[in-house]
């Protein structure tokens, strides 16, 4: 009966199981990707030459020539490295306008009652619950819509866009439809329409009617991005907002898109917007 140990003659080495472990460690080249971990922490960053490169600027050489010359940005501060990392996350400008490597989105959401208009994961039932499956750029909503109000609301990760809403200036016409807790008075209507100076500040509407001459439910047309001015102008003349419902965003309306749905704005509706 041969011996395992014994074969061509040659004897088993004292300690076999220890010196085979040893040849173990030695010789298994998986061991040394314990730096993946590190790896793991850059996964989510870029090179920036990359990232200029990506939202269309110009080429990955032609990123380096202006990130040497200082043009560019990361955080506030001025980048000259090669090489450089950055994060999606980060604010990287070119030539002092902030450049994005993702795709442009535009999503516009019919918003039931009980969510909020945040993107803070700590406050319960959000509006981005209701797009988490739109797309994979980073969207945020413009504007606001309090959390029992409902109807329109646009997210996008289009800077120039979101401008255009928050210039005040210009703004974006947004048509809402109210229900008071009483009659808005004849006096109180024509009011609105002059604008109400409220605290010291003036405070004027695009439009304001009634709806379908039903003197509690109100039409009214303003640019702001939020709907404070509502609670506001209503506070002021002691009348209580029953509901809040944002029924058109420009030229965008609630046509075919049911409560609590998104959809994707078609390319028509992304140039008008852009060009307003």
């Amino acid at each position: 009966m041969s011996n395992s140990g014994q074969r061509n003659g040659k004897s088993a080495p004292k300690g076999g199981k220890k010196e085979y472990k040893k040849k173990f460690v030695k010789g298994n080249a998986p061991v040394k990707k314990k730096a993946a971990p590190k790896k793991a922490s850059d996964s989510d960053q870029i090179r920036l030459n990359k990232y200029i490169a990506n939202a269309g600027v110009c080429s990955r050489r032609d990123a380096d020539v202006h990130i040497a010359t200082g043009l560019v940005t990361v955080n506030g501060k001025v980048v000259t490295e090669m090489g450089y990392k950055v994060k999606l996350e980060d604010e990287v400008r070119y030539d002092g306008a902030r450049i994005n490597p993702e795709p442009k989105a535009y999503v516009l959401l019919n918003k039931p009652k009980g969510f909020a208009t945040t993107t803070s994961e700590h406050k319960g039932k959000t509006v981005m619950d209701l797009v988490a499956n739109a797309t994979s750029s980073r969207i945020k909503p413009i504007g606001r819509l309090g959390r029992n109000s409902t109807g329109l609301l646009l997210f996008t990760n289009d800077d120039k866009v979101v401008n255009r809403f928050t210039n005040s200036n210009k703004g974006v016409e947004r048509l809402f439809h109210l229900e008071l807790d009483r009659n808005l008075k004849l006096e109180d209507l024509k009011r609105i329409r002059e604008g109400l100076r409220i605290e010291g500040s003036m405070v004027n509407v695009e439009e304001v009617d009634y709806v379908d001459n039903r003197k509690n439910e109100i039409g009214i047309k303003i640019k702001n991005t939020g709907n404070t001015i509502l609670h506001t102008i209503f506070g002021y003349l002691k009348y209580e907002l029953v509901r809040i419902d944002c029924v058109a965003i420009a030229h965008l309306t609630k046509k075919d898109l049911p409560r609590g749905h998104w959809k994707h704005l078609t390319i028509q509706e992304m140039n008008t917007l852009k060009m307003m």
